[in-house]
């Protein structure tokens, strides 16, 4: 990518060689002919990387990996199953608010912006960071699959002990490097409707990655939204 991104220097720093190869050139190159050709992309391409805008990596505390962003206009914002707030809830994201309801008893959120956990250290980090309009999946395989998978080797690398959520058989993929001697890894099925009822419901998973955070002498995540 020719354009510096939009990310803090921690991460351009430990991700410099990744910047750098020739992969991300191409996928530079294919996101502006996208844009040239008058294909609308999502989300805004300042907001790529927001994600890693929101937290420096010594930071991260609990990593939730998503496929891709929204296709709908106006939904993503760069932070995976989250939508801005004056957007209508998605399903997979009213199951997680259930799910956080069932575990925690808080209050069902009236709005789907996610943007709290991840200032407190929750990385909610998308495997392919941007889609076509009404095109899901449309992006695969360009190259942000190569990307977001050296960012998860890197939190694997940090000394902190950090809690990894893989809700579907994609994140868990993505996932099977971490080692769990030092880190916490969480799997569920996928919190779409089609999936949810086979074991999402009812993982109670935010409260087990507190208890590991806690156990590990770091801050809690505060779940209510």
């Amino acid at each position: 990518m020719k354009k510096t991104p939009d990310l803090r220097g921690e991460w351009l720093s430990l991700l410099s060689e990744e910047f750098a190869s020739d992969y991300m050139q191409d996928l530079g190159d294919f996101l502006r002919n996208e844009k040239a050709a008058g294909k609308e992309i999502y989300p805004p391409g300042a907001e790529f990387f927001a994600a890693l805008q929101a937290t420096r990596p010594e930071d991260v505390k609990v990593v939730i990996l998503g496929q891709d962003p929204y296709h709908g206009p106006g939904q993503a914002h760069g932070l995976s199953f989250s939508v801005r707030g004056d957007q209508r809830i998605p399903p997979s994201l009213q199951n997680i608010f259930q799910e956080l309801a069932d575990d925690l008893g808080c209050s069902k959120p009236a709005s789907g912006d996610l943007t709290a956990w991840a200032e407190q250290g929750v990385l909610l980090l998308n495997s392919v960071l941007s889609v076509e309009r009404a095109l899901p999946n449309s992006h695969q395989g360009k190259g942000w699959e190569r990307f977001t998978d050296a960012v998860v080797a890197l939190i694997n690398e940090q000394p902190q002990p950090t809690v990894f959520l893989l809700w579907g058989a994609q994140a868990q993929r993505k996932g099977a490097a971490i080692d769990q001697t030092r880190h916490c890894v969480l799997t569920a099925p996928h919190p779409s409707p089609l999936s949810a009822h086979r074991g999402f419901m009812g993982c109670r998973h935010f409260s087990a990655a507190n208890r590991f955070l806690i156990e590990r002498q770091r801050e809690p995540i505060d779940w209510s939204l």
